[in-house]
């Protein structure tokens, strides 16, 4: 038990992450993930990277929690009527007051790309409408070629675990069974797993690449 604390000391790593993965923190610590968008995906997102260990996030959103959104989005009854991206910080500082936040209170458009996330390690898509999907993707993908994206597609319904996968197509990641729609409904236990797929691909990729 000594010997381990003692390890535990030398790698300096907070006890809010002392039982995450050996190494982690000293590799996504000193990372940066932009999220486009914090509804039911990045909200999500935000709150696994911020528990993993990710060091720097920048967040995008215009949006006003209502309640509508408490079924699936990792807000609160206190946050109605709040910004999202502005709440989310908080809900953010509270698991870990020392990860660093960008917040940017706007709707994002394909100019808006290049300025805001330039400096990003990972870029995570988090849009609702497939539109947006569609020119985020093809942006990035123009201008940072180099650069991993991390799409959600598909999250709808109940069920249907086992249709949940993670595509890889160079530096575009895609997780989610890529054919449910929103007429299906939305449901948090699987808005919540896409969003933690998404998560996890970033981490692995911070880690291992």
């Amino acid at each position: 038990m000594k010997k381990q604390n003692n390890k535990k000391k030398k790698e300096n790593v907070p006890e809010i992450f002392s039982k995450n993965v050996e190494g982690s923190y000293a590799i996504l610590k000193n990372k940066t993930v932009g999220i486009a968008g914090c509804g039911g995906l990045g909200s999500n997102i935000a709150v696994a990277l911020t528990r993993s260990g990710i060091g720097n996030l920048i967040l995008v959103d215009y949006d006003i929690i209502e309640p509508s959104n408490l079924n699936r989005q990792y807000y609160f009854q206190k946050d109605i009527g709040e910004l999202k991206a502005l709440a989310l910080a908080n809900i953010l500082k509270e698991i870990n007051p020392d990860v660093n936040l960008e917040v940017h209170i706007q709707e994002l458009k394909p100019k808006d790309v290049s300025k805001i996330f330039k400096n990003v390690d990972i870029l995570m898509e988090a849009f609702d409408k497939a539109e947006s999907k569609k020119w985020l993707i093809d942006t990035w993908c123009q201008k940072f070629p180099d650069k991993p994206i991390i799409c959600g597609s598909g999250m709808s319904g109940i069920g249907k675990t086992d249709m949940l996968k993670v595509n890889t197509s160079g530096n575009l990641i895609v997780c989610g069974d890529q054919f449910s729609t929103l007429k299906e409904g939305l449901s948090a236990a699987r808005v919540a797993i896409v969003a933690n797929m998404q998560a996890n691909e970033a981490v692995n990729l911070l880690i291992n690449k």
